[in-house]
């Protein structure tokens, strides 16, 4: 089975919970008073999809506009971007317009509204923001961290997406072929 490596950064505002949709999908948790992230956060998980194993290298890039300039080196180079806003807010296409000019010509983008469990709060219709998903051909999902609503459809979704090695290994991602090796027997130990 392939192994490929699939470098993932997520971009959003500050608070609209880019750490906790990190947490839920790595570790199955919630905190709510998770930290702010300062600078970036790094954190790996590695799912089956089809006959790979995908390795999610995943950067969790600060929301504070005094980092907001350190975003494009974590974009650089990404296989996807999951940009994240609070459904309670409208703080999206700003982040959309800044990976578009400077992020990688065929990145996976992936638009997830969190908070989806303060729907009675909301600002941002989910019909709008499914339909400017669409117009910029982006995946879109509301989320919620929180209550573990379709944080993995979200990383699901992107794995349906990357394209697939083709037979020269060429792709997005890393890929490993992970398999047995023969034990040489010819060598001796000192």
């Amino acid at each position: 089975m392939a192994l490929r490596e699939l470098k993932v950064c997520l971009l959003g505002e500050t608070g609209v919970g880019k750490s906790s949709i990190v947490w839920r999908f790595v570790e199955d948790s919630f905190d709510p008073n998770i930290n702010p992230t300062i600078g970036a956060s790094f954190m790996t998980k590695t799912v089956q999809y089809q006959n790979e194993l995908h390795k999610f290298l995943i950067w969790d890039t600060a929301g504070q506009e005094r980092f907001r300039a350190l975003a494009p080196m974590y974009y650089r180079g990404s296989a996807a971007a999951i940009i994240v806003y609070d459904i309670t807010k409208e703080t999206l296409k700003n982040w959309v317009k800044e990976l578009r000019q400077h992020g990688p010509p065929k990145i996976v983008v992936a638009i997830a509204g969190n908070k989806c469990d303060l729907s009675d709060a909301r600002e941002v219709l989910e019909k709008d923001a499914k339909d400017y998903a669409d117009s910029i051909h982006a995946i879109f999902i509301e989320t919620s961290a929180k209550n573990a609503i379709n944080v993995n459809e979200v990383f699901i979704e992107i794995s349906k997406r990357i394209p697939a090695v083709d037979e020269t290994g060429g792709s997005p991602g890393k890929s490993f072929k992970l398999g047995r090796q023969a034990s040489d027997t010819s060598r001796t130990c000192c």
